[in-house]
């Protein structure tokens, strides 16, 4: 029998789809799967209207079955077949769906959706085949038909013999070259993992036969190898069971079986929309942060079903860059594919479901927050970070979103607290929201730059990560209240004792213009602080480039050599001052002495580095002398 030619469009497409379309090979096999599991439903929305068809679903599943001396791969299905003329239009013309045709006729009940509605996935098969052979017979027919081609130079139909309703496809799986060892898909091991993957949760059976070991009859020592027909899939998928048959258990294991991480999740969110746009979710919060989580290797993203079709392992459309860290699945019935089922389409129904999953996200670490402080509090040690850095980014356009979820160490509670938190318990004198940088907690307690804010009863909160005050500067204030570092020029707290600051300005004005000449470009000013209470000295910036700022710009690779403007703050009341004043009247080598001391000792406090640590400690021995 002459082949019949596919249409030069069909032609190119098919030529299109072996070399390029998939990025994966082994996805021909969830294709031909979901083709064979929608050929079953159509005889189950038969029976529906047809009462001379009795739908058993037990007698309905799909067969996979691998011959590695002649090269095959079988899948069989008990579905509702297909006619020449099905054939014909189906497999003969690329991107003719009879799936779809079949769902545009019926109104589909009972939850059940048609998965393939494209009509190209068939022919990935190609990908791996060099000849594919289709015997179908049809429901209600006597006759059975076999469908041939080897690839985009045509195909042939002729009658066959089949017994029973139902389609086979048989692929000649290519010979290995150097780039692809097509073998592996002749298989068990490797047959079974794509089933497990993209196909779990078909709803029907799919069976292979599989080889199991056995003690020999007689003999503990030795073994026989023998096959046993299995079902490989779950069919059921957990997302569509009701909240009230499932336990914390059962989510806790589906986290562990889909490999999201090692560690027990702090939460699970579980989704179920039957609005405008239907979907499904199974989302997990983890305790603990994967070992790439900061790594150009991680890659964010939620497993993506179509009707219970895995169709992308990690969609990171639907999940913002702040909630990288939420690992789970979503699956819905109304994404629109495009012709590979690989790709998704920006379209309104995704953005509807991120935005729903984003929000949702939100409410459930809040509710968190409020109900169980101490699993919050250890979700936030792991990815608080991630949430700061979130602020961060695109200019603090997510703010709104995140700034209720961030948490800071407290001077006063010695414990974690949010800025809801603070701002309740700010006496009514009080203006600002304070805060301290560095490295630790136990090293901003010593600070000297918080003793006028401490001594006025007013809390501050500790800034430790890098992140923190770029997230702030982005947040600017928080129920009206603007932030305010200690360390800034004007803390806005009216003093007693600022008259006398002035006074001691003006008194010593000679003095810390001659202490500013002695360390030349290094500050911008010397001063007489009004902040501090026991200390002698302390570094301040003067602008928006804080001094810790400027020590995380500088770590980065693409240091910019950026600095803060700093001033030099000395204690009037402290006995140091009194002997710099009179080694001004005295000494004015001393003075520059004294000066390069003190302001190297502030350099130390705020954990910046001494520029010349061999002067600095040939100044202590000249004082020490």
């Amino acid at each position: 029998m002459a082949k019949k030619q596919f249409k030069a469009e069909s032609k190119r497409l098919l030529e299109m789809m072996i070399n390029s379309i998939y990025s994966q090979k082994e996805i021909f096999l969830r294709e031909l799967i979901s083709n064979a599991s929608d050929a079953i439903d159509k005889i189950y929305y038969k029976a529906l209207t047809d009462d001379s068809l009795n739908f058993d679903k037990d007698s309905y599943f799909v067969k996979i079955t691998a011959d590695k001396d002649n090269r095959t791969l079988t899948i069989t299905d008990t579905g509702i077949g297909m006619t020449k003329e099905e054939l014909e239009n189906n497999l003969g013309t690329i991107a003719k769906s009879g799936s779809l045709a079949f769902k545009n006729e019926n109104e589909l009940k009972d939850g059940h959706d048609i998965i393939g509605q494209f009509g190209v996935g068939f022919y990935s098969a190609f990908m791996v085949a060099d000849e594919v052979t289709v015997i179908s017979k049809a429901l209600g027919s006597d006759e059975a038909y076999k469908w041939e081609s080897t690839g985009a130079d045509g195909y042939k139909i002729e009658p066959c013999e089949k017994d029973s309703i139902g389609t086979e496809i048989t692929l000649k799986i290519k010979e290995n070259t150097e780039d692809e060892q097509f073998d592996e898909y002749l298989e068990e091991y490797r047959l079974k993992s794509i089933i497990k993957k993209y196909s779990d949760f078909i709803r029907y059976p799919i069976k292979m036969d599989v080889t199991e070991s056995r003690p020999k009859e007689g003999s503990e020592n030795e073994f026989e190898q023998y096959k046993e027909e299995q079902t490989i899939n779950s069919m059921v998928p957990i997302w569509r069971k009701n909240k009230s048959e499932l336990t914390p258990e059962d989510y806790e294991n589906f986290y562990q079986e889909k490999h999201y991480g090692f560690d027990k999740p702090v939460k699970h969110i579980h989704i179920k929309v039957d609005g405008t746009v239907r979907y499904n979710a199974i989302l997990y919060i983890p305790e603990k942060v994967p070992f790439d989580y900061y790594s150009k290797e991680f890659e964010k993203g939620l497993e993506l079903y179509s009707n219970g079709v895995l169709i992308m392992e990690k969609c990171s459309d639907l999940l913002p860059d702040y909630f990288g860290f939420v690992k789970g699945m979503v699956d819905s019935e109304d994404l629109s594919l495009n012709i590979s089922r690989e790709i998704l389409q920006q379209d309104k129904q995704l953005k509807f479901i991120a935005k729903n999953i984003k929000s949702k996200i939100k409410r459930e670490l809040e509710s968190l927050l409020k109900d169980d402080r101490e699993k919050y509090e250890a979700f936030y040690q792991s990815f608080g970070r991630q949430l700061k850095f979130g602020i961060y980014n695109n200019f603090g356009q997510d703010k709104d979103v995140l700034q209720d979820l961030l948490m800071f160490y407290s001077s006063k509670e010695k414990k974690l607290v949010t800025l809801d938190e603070y701002v309740s318990r700010m006496p009514e004198d009080q203006k600002y929201i304070y805060y301290a940088t560095g490295e630790t907690n136990e090293r901003i307690d010593k600070l000297p730059q918080t003793e006028l804010v401490a001594d006025k009863g007013y809390e501050i909160l500790y800034f430790t990560d890098d992140v923190d005050e770029f997230a702030i500067k982005m947040i600017m204030n928080y129920k009206e209240k603007e932030f305010k570092s200690v360390s800034s020029g004007d803390l806005g707290i009216e003093e007693e004792s600022e008259k006398q600051t002035e006074s001691e300005e003006k008194e010593n004005k000679d003095l810390l213009e001659f202490m500013k000449e002695a360390l030349a470009d290094k500050v911008k000013a010397v001063k007489v602080s009004k902040r501090l209470k026991t200390h002698p000295v302390c570094l301040t910036a003067d602008g928006e480039v804080s001094i810790e700022m400027e020590k995380v710009l500088n770590a980065m690779p693409n240091n910019q050599n950026v600095k803060a403007d700093k001033i030099l703050e000395v204690n009037a009341n402290h006995e140091v001052f009194q002997s710099l004043k009179a080694a001004f009247e005295q000494d004015k080598d001393k003075v520059k002495l004294y000066t390069n001391l003190l302001y190297n000792q502030a350099l130390l406090i705020e954990g910046l580095p001494i520029q010349d640590p061999v002067e600095f400690t040939n100044d202590i021995c000249k004082v020490m002398v």
